[in-house]
């Protein structure tokens, strides 16, 4: 096997992917690690996972397989057992007497081709394909048609729920829901969607912020798939007139994962929604969050200020919370007292005291922010500002000697001023309190995969040029199986922080309007939401549809 290892740093090497330093400390980094040489070379970011089965199939040979292309005949993947596929990674595609070809994440893997072949008795021939890929093509054969099939069968014969039937952990829909909630964390998905036809159901994934429809399944599946989920949620399941919301903590390939659930009644049966929230990938350091260098140098300013009201705004899904809790993060030192009001706790963080939100028993954004501050905080995080009266005690929070970090709906940064005067907050107040507005949106990054460059069409010109950008190639993905075709994978934020200084304190004080105080932002060097977009469009990290898609639709 280390000859293998090495057969394979040689051939990156030689490709000139990586230097011969960076090979020899990747295999020290391997030596303590266990952990697979390629793999550990793309987690470094040595290379792209595209490039290392480009390099094997182009020097060794062996071919290359896109599954989102490929129909698998289900009987073939049958060949190989489920627990082996999800081990190794690998799914049979072909045969063809004794042979079977196999896609496989490591086809230098000969430990497994090995077993493999012993289990299934054919001839392996390895074929490479990327770990996305495999997971969905893993997740579409097995497990979640078998579950449906057998649904199926135990179904003709009754239509009423059994209480083993969504109680029991081997039964069918049990291992349905498991296995589509597993799929839709592989695929890194923030919502599922569980859509209610009149003919069928649809289970559909947001993925990238992108809502697509990943399996439709039996009308007569409904009635059992809504029962597990809210038994799941501990929700009442007799309940189906009202809305009503819970939460689920569950283990997913060995992720911590927790889903918030939410059911509402509609004219075909109760819709529900799945929050995902991956616990496993922790809370981000302030300079992961994708600032510019002009604006982290400004958050940072903002969020080191001993007192003064800090917030955050967008949309919903705009990763609002994200940048929240990196900034509680930064903040969270032995010497410094913080408390979180929240609705609902989404991330639990170690040494800060989080309060989560009960309107049933009274305890409201501004019902608790009373409470806590009579803890003796320095730093207050208030999940969202909704109302007047929690505006009004976040801001007089934040003029006696707190720091206060909150979200607030707005478009952009200055309109924030205008929303807090709209709540009925005196402009003295705004004025004396507001540290900081940091806007932002999320846009999907271009593909590493299968990025490309091409040249600037005549309209994209014209725009770039009434922004003052001269250049002649932009970037884009051309779709691939790690990116579903989509030509993105994952995405990064672009911001627009409002650093409020005297000269704004004193047109605040003033009641200037909307356009006065973006004069003003501008004038110091703010950066507006579109323009770090285009910035990062010229860098190859985004495409210029999807900037235009989050800056000009909002």
């Amino acid at each position: 096997m280390a000859a293998i290892k090495k057969r394979l740093g040689d051939l990156l090497v030689e490709s000139l992917l990586i230097s011969e330093e960076q090979l020899q400390e990747a295999l020290r980094e391997q030596s303590k690690t266990k952990q697979k040489l390629g793999d550990l070379l793309i987690t470094q970011g040595y290379i792209t996972e595209q490039q290392l089965i480009e390099v094997l199939e182009f020097q060794l040979g062996i071919p290359h397989v896109s599954l989102y292309k490929f129909q698998i005949d289900p009987a073939i993947a049958q060949i190989i057992p489920e627990s082996m596929a999800r081990r190794y990674q690998a799914i049979p595609i072909q045969k063809e007497g004794g042979r079977l070809m196999v896609a496989m994440a490591d086809p230098l893997d000969y430990f497994a081709i090995e077993e493999l072949r012993m289990s299934t008795g054919f001839r392996i021939e390895p074929a490479i394909s990327s770990r996305d890929e495999l997971q969905r093509a893993i997740a579409r054969h097995y497990g979640l048609q078998d579950s449906m099939n057998q649904m199926l069968v135990d179904l003709s014969s009754s239509d009423d729920i059994q209480e083993i039937e969504v109680m029991d952990e081997d039964s069918p829909v049990v291992r349905l829901v498991n296995q589509m909630i597993q799929q839709a964390v592989q695929l890194r998905a923030s919502d599922i969607h569980v859509d209610p036809g009149e003919m069928q159901i649809s289970i559909r994934y947001r993925v990238d912020g992108v809502l697509r429809t990943e399996k439709t399944v039996p009308k007569q599946m409904q009635g059992f798939i809504t029962a597990r989920l809210k038994i799941m949620a501990k929700l009442n399941i007799a309940e189906r007139r009202l809305p009503q919301d819970g939460r689920i903590k569950m283990q997913v390939d060995f992720k911590n994962v927790d889903i918030r659930v939410s059911s509402l009644p509609t004219i075909h049966g109760e819709k529900i929604v799945l929050r995902i929230l991956d616990l496993s990938t922790g809370v981000k350091a302030i300079d992961q969050l994708g600032f510019n260098e002009h604006n982290f140098t400004l958050f940072k300013e903002m969020i080191d200020k001993p007192y003064g009201i800090l917030l955050i705004t967008g949309p919903t899904g705009s990763g609002k919370t994200t940048t929240l809790y990196s900034g509680l993060q930064h903040l969270n030192q032995e010497d410094t007292n913080i408390i979180t009001i929240e609705d609902p706790v989404e991330y639990q963080l170690e040494g800060i005291n989080q309060v989560h939100v009960s309107p049933n028993i009274g305890l409201t954004f501004a019902a608790g922010l009373r409470s806590i501050l009579r803890q003796d905080p320095n730093v207050v995080m208030v999940g969202e500002i909704r109302d007047s009266e929690t505006a009004e005690i976040a801001i007089r929070a934040s003029l006696t000697g707190h720091l206060v970090l909150s979200t607030l709906h707005t478009n952009d940064s200055v309109s924030t001023i205008t929303r807090f005067r709209d709540m009925g907050v005196e402009p003295y107040l705004i004025a004396s309190s507001l540290v900081g507005v940091v806007a932002q949106r999320l846009v999907r990054r271009v593909c590493a995969d299968c990025k490309q460059s091409h040249a600037v069409t005549d309209q994209e010109r014209i725009f770039l040029r009434s922004r003052s950008i001269e250049i002649e190639t932009l970037i884009k993905g051309k779709g691939c199986g790690s990116c579903n075709n989509t030509g993105y994978r994952g995405r990064v934020a672009i911001h627009e922080v409002l650093f409020v200084n005297d000269e704004l304190r004193e047109l605040i004080n003033e009641g200037a309007s909307v356009q006065q105080l973006r004069e003003a932002g501008a004038g110091q060097g703010m950066i507006q939401l579109m323009d770090d977009g285009l910035e990062k469009v010229t860098r190859g990290i985004t495409t210029l549809q999807e900037v235009l898609r989050e800056t000009v639709a909002h």
